[in-house]
């Protein structure tokens, strides 16, 4: 399409035409801009911008010109036509008149070496538009909108049913889930052994990591893959690349890439658009190990501003999982004030709730080195946008050996899910309070002495109302 002279008549007829019909004028209110107007025009444009919404009405041609000395045409009606052409043809021009302006600010941001800035205010010239699109009639079709909803990415499962309980499903696409984790918790062992849950059942992604090598973070997958150790792995290397080659014959793609710390969303942007156009692969999810370490795009912030940068960073993060309708699952880190503490809110978070805010599901990691030993983990539910989760906890068996995390099933799930985040704090709490007449594992016993007649009148005493 040939480029366009929105010349200074033409720019006329748009006033004139708002001025005859205030319904124009309305309609293009979310992009109206007196300084994409001619510098002879822009009087006129800042009268009718400033004259609505003192008056909530619009001035007429003889006030147009007493106040800005500009003759504008009367037009006595305006034709559904002229409304549809004029509807087009004003948003074409503030796309015009916006990506101008963006033009000569980019030369300046060049001239200084900030070139990041730049991407997005071509982005958000180039999607200036005028809100046609009236979404969805509530009343119209809800069979329809609620299966839209459920098959739209859907629900996808982590592969650990208990969480996808808490869940609802899973993880949905285009939503930020953050696990929240002391120094040496594991958060990059739950992301890898969700994604890795994810290859096996056929999806693509790809592991984004600002901290740890791409060749440690494979070995680490190939030791949940295999279920070896490390050390046996170091022994026996042809059999677990043999065993690999295997599982990838019947798996999803998964693509390592390493990123140094204070890298931005453009990076991996840029990353996912190359690794796309040279595999053919649509990924399916995300991990970005981890949120803390990445730097915004849309904001110049100190590092050290954490509240600021995560705040960006983490809506950035989401955006881009809209933008490519994957999972997303990404780690931030929990401050000082939690390394005490069995149940994690969310002033535990390094960062401040900045983050909280943006995620639609935030998961606290509980871990030491004792529970390790044991073989357990424990995932507390902190925020969930789209179930009722939150305080929830569930607890995931754990192999020090291979890394692996896995769920123990569901024999335990009526304490393990349905009750409330207190249940390791009551755990704590009853060992310390254990006496003479307790067992460890089943409670307070009841003394031989009590009566089966006693027990009997107890239980009638609590059927009977008061």
């Amino acid at each position: 399409m040939a480029s366009k002279d929105y010349s200074t008549d033409l720019q006329k007829l748009f006033l004139e035409i708002m001025l005859a019909d205030a319904q124009c004028f309305v309609r293009v209110q979310n992009i109206f801009d007196p300084a994409n107007f001619d510098r002879s025009l822009r009087p006129v444009a800042n009268l009718l911008q400033d004259y609505s919404k003192k008056y909530t009405a619009l001035p007429n041609t003889d006030q147009v010109k007493a106040e800005t000395g500009t003759d504008l045409q009367k037009i006595d009606a305006v034709e559904d036509s002229m409304t549809a052409w004029f509807m087009d043809e004003f948003e074409n021009f503030t796309r015009h008149e916006a990506l101008k302006r963006v033009i000569l600010q980019s030369a300046d941001l060049i001239e200084k070496g900030e070139y990041d800035p730049i991407e997005k205010l071509i982005k958000d010239a180039v999607q200036i538009s005028l809100t046609k699109d009236l979404g969805m009639d509530f009343w119209n079709d809800p069979s329809a909108m609620m299966s839209r909803y459920f098959d739209n990415g859907g629900q996808v499962s982590t592969g650990w049913p208990q969480l996808d309980k808490i869940l609802y499903g899973g993880f949905s696409r285009g939503e930020l889930n953050i696990f929240a984790g002391g120094s040496g918790s594991g958060k990059s062992l739950v992301m890898m052994n969700i994604a890795l849950n994810w290859i096996q059942t056929g999806l693509h992604g790809v592991y984004v990591t600002l901290e740890l090598s791409e060749e440690l973070t494979g070995l680490r997958t190939i030791a949940m893959l295999t279920n070896s150790s490390t050390k046996d792995i170091r022994k026996d290397k042809d059999t677990a690349a043999l065993k690999v080659k295997m599982v990838g014959k019947k798996s999803g793609s998964y693509q390592v890439k390493y990123m140094p710390a204070q890298s931005n969303i453009n990076d991996i942007r840029s990353f996912i658009k190359e690794y796309q156009i040279q595999t053919g692969n649509k990924i399916d999810f995300m991990m970005i190990d981890y949120l803390d370490l990445l730097m915004p795009v849309s904001a110049k912030v100190s590092p050290n501003d954490l509240f600021v940068k995560d705040k960006y960073v983490s809506e950035e993060l989401r955006n881009l999982a809209k933008e490519l309708n994957v999972l997303m699952i990404t780690a931030s880190q929990l401050n000082r004030s939690a390394v005490e503490e069995v149940e994690f809110d969310h002033s535990h978070i390094s960062g401040g709730i900045s983050k909280i805010n943006t995620a639609d599901n935030v998961f606290g990691i509980f871990t030491s080195r004792a529970m390790k030993e044991r073989g357990r983990y424990q995932i507390q539910c902190m925020k969930s946008r789209s179930s009722t989760g939150v305080g929830m906890k569930i607890d995931l068996e754990y192999n020090i050996d291979t890394m692996r995390i896995t769920d123990p099933g569901e024999e335990d799930d009526s304490t393990q899910y349905k009750r409330p985040a207190s249940t390791m704090l009551d755990n704590i709490r009853n060992k310390s309070t254990v006496t003479s007449g307790t067992t460890q594992d089943d409670g307070p016993k009841i003394t031989a002495d009590v009566q089966s007649s006693k027990l009997k009148q107890m239980l009638a005493n609590l059927k009977t109302p008061s």
